[in-house]
């Protein structure tokens, strides 16, 4: 049985009322545009609508990192020996590092984190949008 649009526009209704925008930082944003990719590739248009929203609830439970990936990532952050930042406030999602002082670097590919940077802060890895100096992923 196909879905109704009217059932479309229900589920991003209440995704939208979930307030989800507020955790765009945190995956909600990366895991739509790969749900809607692979749901529009698989169903066309009514699939990349359904695997968006889909794709959205994922990414913002799994972050920027999936679950598997978190602990290789940090491990291999950490194994690297940067030199890390004394922030000397909370390492939280949405902190902004000021513009000076912070070195960031580059995530190997397979990863897929071109987009972002990481650096490490008083020895927490961290993933960093390097437009805008936003901690966007605080990898534990």
């Amino acid at each position: 049985m196909p879905i109704k649009p009217i059932r479309i526009a229900a589920l991003i209704a209440a995704f939208a009322a979930l307030g989800l925008s507020s955790v765009q930082a945190q995956g909600v944003v990366p895991g739509a545009e790969r749900g809607a990719r692979e749901g529009s590739r698989d169903a066309g248009a009514v699939g990349a609508v359904v695997g968006g929203a889909v794709g959205a609830v994922v990414g913002g439970v799994n972050g920027l990192l999936g679950a598997d990936d978190r602990p290789r990532f940090r491990k291999y952050a950490l194994e690297q020996n940067r030199p890390a930042y004394h922030y000397g406030r909370q390492v939280v999602v949405g902190a902004v590092l000021p513009e000076g002082g912070v070195v960031y670097y580059e995530a190997p590919e397979e990863y897929h984190l071109s987009r972002y940077r990481y650096t490490v802060i008083d020895g927490t890895p961290v993933l960093v949008d390097p437009q805008t100096h936003t901690i966007v992923e605080v990898i534990e």
